[in-house]
């Protein structure tokens, strides 16, 4: 006969790995408020320093980009013409407008401004994803990458324009997910104007449904991305100076083609860096064969992209951000330059990747994810052992992040390639 005692005593406390313990972490990945609490925590923090507030005001200077760069940028635009004889712009003419919004606020100084404007961008991003999820059924996992992976990154999302752009290919791919009748417009006329602040947003287009849908998007985007060109055009001088600014672009020295050079600044290479077209490039023998053989690889990819295009039928509505997150991948991979704030671009379409639980991307997220880490130990901590001293460490540091991009792209690729594969067959 059993005891009494046997049927009062106390349940054991859940153990690591049970299904309690589990059961607690599914269920703060999939609060809201735990995700908000985070991003309230973490922006406490990046967007003061940014800002340089006490006690994180350092030399009580502004970011150089912001303070120098875009402020000298900001008078030139204000008074009517681009800065085409500044040979750090080489952007398309839409990219004014991220530089001339602080303007809206005129009561506080520039760069602060604008870090405000950015801050106010990493917001709506927030709230957007966060809508997504709740109010479609969809996943948090994305809310929780861009929240976690732009506190990383530090302060250099609100110190660089990439924040705001990466806002517009966000609202664009949201949008194209809605599927109602005039989504593949208002996606086009989206994707012209990211491309037109900063080009790489046309990518965006790689995964779009055959068909009308295709044609829609596809045309939107064209007369979206003239309408504004000839806008700026007829209004201001110089708006098509970044059609020539690229072409004596060399190697970036935080690019994948760069990374022989860095090894060979040991064994004797005569070589040597240069502040150059608004970056820090290598100069001397090899590098122009590298950066021949980098634009190759360039091509190559977007032929790879055309042939998945012919091969798949892409109408699962998670294959277009999931071809946009490798699109830009196997770009940024294959570029002569690799700015930091790269990392930005390809957070924000992982993340919208990640809203899908159907998506194939998510272990290219949580690479896209660790590269940050490597990103920010690159730059700023060791940017200036890395350039000036060629430290073996930096070194180090720039092939592990450099090799996390490429390992991502390469998987990205291959798990879009059967992706398309898969839904092609499922029908």
């Amino acid at each position: 006969m059993p005891s009494s005692t046997s049927s009062t005593r106390a349940p054991a406390g859940p153990r690591a790995g049970s299904p309690a313990r589990t059961g607690i972490r599914s269920r703060l990945g999939n609060a809201p408020w735990a995700v908000l609490v985070v991003w309230v925590l973490t922006r406490l923090w990046v967007v003061p320093a940014a800002l340089k507030l006490p006690p994180l005001d350092g030399d009580g200077t502004l970011d150089p980009s912001v303070d120098k760069v875009y402020r000298g940028w900001f008078d030139v635009l204000a008074s009517g013409t681009f800065p085409a004889h500044d040979v750090s712009w080489q952007y398309p003419p839409g990219a004014a407008l991220p530089i001339l919004a602080p303007g809206v606020l005129p009561s506080l100084d520039y760069g602060t401004a604008f870090i405000v404007t950015a801050a106010l961008a990493d917001a709506l991003v927030t709230a957007g994803l966060l809508w997504l999820a709740l109010r479609r059924g969809r996943s948090l996992a994305g809310a929780w990458l861009w929240t976690v992976a732009l506190a990383v990154l530090s302060t250099l999302p609100w110190n660089r324009f990439d924040l705001q752009v990466t806002a517009v290919a966000m609202a664009a791919l949201a949008v194209a997910a809605s599927q109602r009748a005039w989504a593949d417009r208002v996606f086009g006329a989206l994707v012209g104007l990211g491309a037109l602040i900063k080009v790489w947003p046309v990518l965006l287009l790689a995964g779009t449904e055959r068909g009308r849908r295709t044609r829609t998007a596809w045309l939107s985007a064209a007369v979206a991305a003239v309408v504004l060109l000839g806008v700026f055009a007829l209004a201001m001088p110089h708006a098509l100076s970044f059609l020539t600014a690229q072409k004596s672009r060399g190697i970036q020295i935080e690019s994948v083609g760069a990374l022989p050079f860095h090894v060979a600044r040991h064994l004797g290479w005569s070589g040597t860096w240069k502040a150059k077209d608004g970056s820090h490039e290598f100069v001397g023998p090899g590098v122009e064969a590298v950066s021949l053989v980098m634009q190759c690889l360039t091509v190559l990819a977007l032929g790879w992209l055309l042939y998945w295009r012919l091969k798949s039928r892409r109408s699962a509505p998670w294959l277009l951000p999931d071809a946009a997150l490798t699109a830009v991948l196997l770009f940024v991979v294959t570029s002569r330059v690799i700015s930091p704030q790269y990392l930005v671009w390809l957070v924000g379409l992982a993340a919208v990747c990640l809203l899908r639980r159907e998506t194939s991307q998510r272990p290219v997220a949580v690479l896209i994810l660790v590269a940050c880490l490597f990103t920010t130990l690159g730059f700023p901590l060791l940017y200036r052992e890395l350039r000036d001293d060629a430290d073996p460490l930096a070194i180090a540091n720039l092939f592990v992040r450099d090799l996390l991009l490429v390992a991502a792209a390469a998987l990205s690729a291959v798990r879009l390639w059967r992706a398309g594969r898969v839904e092609q067959v499922g029908r």
